[in-house]
C-alpha cells in the first residue's frame, strides 16, 4: 500500500525552525566566546594580582631587614601569610638566592628547594609563568629582592589554575542562565512573529506561494478585461496590461503607487473609482474608449481598498449604433413598402377607372420625388458609405415628418477620405448628429436636443414656420473633412452648451445621452474639433472638422480646440 505523500512544512513553519536554529547557534556562539574570553580575562587578572603582591613584598623594607637576621623565617613566615590572606592568592614564597624557602603555606616545606625557574629573577627581571609546584599547576610571578645594589633574595607569588577555573565556572553559571533566557525570549518572539506570518500566508509553503505568484502574474496578463486594485488610500496597488490600455496609461509608466486623482481621467470616471459604495455596470467615457466599470470595496474590519474591473465597450457601442441604424432602415423600408403598395393600388384603380393619363402622372410624380434626393446625394457624395448613410437617414427622417436636406456646397469625391480616417468613426459622428437633429426637429421649436436641456434658445428671426427640416453639409477639400448638421428645433441654450458632450446629458429616458459623447470621442480619436452654435433656422448647429492629411494627431486631454458657442 502506497502511503500518502507528506505535505511540505508551511513557510511560517520553515522560517520558525530556521530562526530557532539560528538563535540557538548565535546564543551558543556568544556563550562559547564569553567563556573563552572570560577564561583569558580570569588568567590575566590572576597574573596581574600575583604580580602586584610579589612586587609589594619585594619592595617592603621589613622584608630586607628580616633577611639580614640569623632566622629570616621567624619574621617572614607570619608576614607572608598575612599578605596571602589579604590578597586572596594561593601562596607567597620568599627564598634566598639559592632557592631555599624561607616561607611557604605548608610550614613543613620551609627550608626545601623552591620548584620553579629563577634564572631571570637572579638577573634582575620580574617574569610570569605557569608552573606545576608543590600545590599543583599555578600562575606565578618571580621577582628579585634588592638591598642596595645587590639581589639578596627572591619572592614568588602565585595562584593555582584550579582556583582560577573555579572562578570561571562561577561566571559560566550566570552566563548559562543569561543564554537560556535569551534563547527562551528569542524563541517566544519568533513564535509570535511566525504565528502572524502563518495567518497572513494561510499556512502555505514556499513552493505554493511561488506557484501562486506565477499563476497570479500569468492571470493578470492573460485576462482581457482591465483589472485595477486600489489600497485604502486610493493609490494604485495593482493594474494589469488591459487596465493600462483602457485607462490610457503608458505601458512603461510607473502607475503603481499613484493616486487615482493623478491619472487625469474624466471626472465621472474618477468619481466612480473613488466611490466607497459598489458600482455595477456603469458606462463611462475616456478620451478614446467607452468602458463599463464595476467596483467592489475590499472590507476586512476596515476598508482595505477597492477592486475595479473595466470592460471595453467601444466596439460594442459602435455595433449597437449600427444595429439601431439598421433597425431604423428596416422600419423605414417596411413603411415605404406599405406606402408603395397603397400608391400601386391607387395607380391600378385609376387605370381600372379608365384614367390612364392621371395614373401615369401620379406614378411619374412619385418617381421624380424619390429620385431627386437620391440624385442629389449620389451626385455630391461619391463616398459610398456616407451616401448610403444619408439615404437611409433621409428615409428615417421622412417617416418622422422631417425633411433631410443636403446643402448645395456639399461635395465628397470617391477616395477623398484616406484609409487612416476610420469609416466607422465618420458614420458614428454623422449618424449621431443626424439622429439628434431629427429628434429635435420632430419635436418642433418647443422641444429640445438630445439633452432635453429645458432651456431652449430663441428661434432666429425670420426662421421657417413650415415643415421640420435637418440640413446636412458634407465637404472634403483635401485638407479636412467638414461635417455640419443644423436643425429647425428649439436649439440649445447657453446654460447647457458646456455640458452637451458629457455622457448622460439627455431627458429622453435611461440609456440615452451617449450620442454626442461618442461624437466628441470619435472626433478626438481622429484629431478633429467639434463646434456648437446657433443654426440659421433657429435650432442647434454642430460642426465637426477632421484633418485628412498625415498631420492628424490626438491629444490626451480632448479634441484640439473643441469649441462650444451658443
Amino acid at each position: 500500500m502506497r502511503l500518502p505523500r507528506a505535505r511540505p512544512r508551511s513557510l511560517a513553519g520553515q522560517l520558525f525552525a530556521m530562526q530557532v536554529v539560528l538563535i540557538a547557534a548565535v546564543v551558543a556562539g556568544c556563550a562559547v566566546f564569553a567563556y573563552v574570553s572570560g577564561s583569558a580575562q580570569a588568567e590575566e587578572t590572576a597574573a596581574r594580582q600575583v604580580r602586584v603582591a610579589a612586587l609589594a613584598v619585594a619592595d617592603s623594607p621589613s622584608v630586607r631587614e628580616a633577611i639580614r637576621t640569623p632566622d629570616p623565617s621567624a619574621v617572614l613566615q607570619p608576614y607572608a601569610e598575612r599578605v596571602r590572606e589579604d590578597t586572596g592568592i594561593t601562596f607567597v614564597t620568599i627564598m634566598d638566592t639559592e632557592r631555599v624557602r624561607w616561607t611557604h603555606p605548608d610550614t613543613s616545606r620551609i627550608g626545601d628547594t623552591f620548584l620553579g625557574n629563577t634564572a631571570k629573577a637572579l638577573r634582575g627581571q620580574t617574569f610570569t609563568e605557569t608552573y606545576t609546584g608543590t600545590l599543583g599547576p599555578s600562575i606565578r610571578v618571580v621577582t628579585p629582592i634588592r638591598d642596595g645594589g645587590s639581589i639578596v633574595g627572591l619572592v614568588s607569588a602565585g595562584i593555582t589554575v584550579d582556583r582560577v577555573s573555579s572562578q570561571v565556572r562561577e561566571q559560566l553559571g550566570a552566563l548559562a542562565l543569561a543564554a537560556g533566557g535569551a534563547l527562551a525570549l528569542g524563541g517566544i518572539g519568533t513564535y509570535v512573529i511566525n504565528a502572524r506570518l502563518r495567518r497572513h500566508t494561510h499556512g502555505m509553503n514556499a513552493a505554493e506561494l511561488s506557484r501562486l505568484h506565477d499563476y497570479h502574474q500569468a492571470t493578470l496578463h492573460a485576462v482581457r478585461e482591465g483589472l485595477l486594485m486600489l489600497d485604502g488610500r486610493r493609490r494604485i496597488a495593482l493594474v494589469n496590461d488591459a487596465g493600462r490600455e483602457l485607462l490610457g496609461l503608458e505601458p512603461d509608466a510607473a502607475a503603481v503607487g499613484r493616486t487615482v486623482d493623478e491619472l487625469a481621467l474624466p471626472a465621472p470616471l474618477t468619481g466612480a473609482l473613488l466611490a466607497s459604495e459598489p458600482r455595477v455596470d456603469e458606462v463611462h467615457l475616456t478620451a478614446d474608449r467607452v468602458i463599463v466599470v464595476n467596483t467592489r470595496p475590499v472590507v476586512g474590519g476596515e476598508q482595505r481598498g477597492t477592486v475595479v474591473t473595466l470592460r471595453d465597450h467601444t466596439e460594442l457601442q459602435a455595433l449597437a449604433g449600427e444595429l439601431d441604424s439598421e433597425r431604423g432602415f428596416t422600419q423605414a423600408l417596411r413603411s415605404q413598402a406599405h406606402e408603395a403598395a397603397n400608391r400601386l393600388h391607387t395607380v391600378v384603380s385609376l387605370i381600372e377607372l379608365g384614367r390612364v393619363e392621371e395614373a401615369v402622372d401620379f406614378a411619374t410624380a412619385e418617381l421624380e420625388l424619390a429620385q431627386v434626393l437620391t440624385d442629389r446625394v449620389v451626385g455630391a457624395v461619391e463616398e459610398p458609405v456616407l451616401a448610403a448613410l444619408l439615404l437611409g437617414k433621409a428615409a428615417q427622417a421622412n417617416e418622422r415628418g422631417v425633411e433631410l436636406v443636403l446643402a448645395e456646397d456639399s461635395l465628397i469625391d470617391d477616395g477623398a477620405l484616406p484609409p487612416s480616417l476610420g469609416r466607422r468613426d465618420v458614420v458614428t459622428i454623422l449618424g449621431n448628429l443626424i439622429d439628434n437633429a431629427v429628434d429635435a426637429a420632430s419635436e418642433g421649436p418647443g422641444g429640445a436636443e438630445e439633452s432635453g436641456a429645458g432651456v431652449p434658445a430663441p428661434r432666429a428671426a425670420g426662421g421657417p414656420a413650415g415643415r421640420a427640416r435637418v440640413t446636412v453639409t458634407a465637404l472634403a477639400d483635401g485638407r479636412e473633412l467638414l461635417l455640419r448638421v443644423a436643425d429647425t428645433g428649439a436649439g440649445i441654450g447657453p446654460e447647457a452648451a458646456d455640458a452637451v458632450f458629457r455622457r448622460g446629458w439627455s431627458t429622453h429616458g435611461a440609456g440615452r445621452g451617449l450620442g454626442l459623447a461618442l461624437v466628441w470621442q470619435a472626433a478626438h480619436r481622429n484629431g478633429g474639433t467639434v463646434e456648437l452654435d446657433a443654426g440659421p433656422d433657429g435650432g442647434a448647429r454642430f460642426t465637426v472638422r477632421l484633418p485628412l492629411g498625415d498631420s492628424r494627431a490626438t491629444s490626451a486631454a480632448g479634441p484640439r480646440g473643441k469649441e462650444v458657442t451658443a
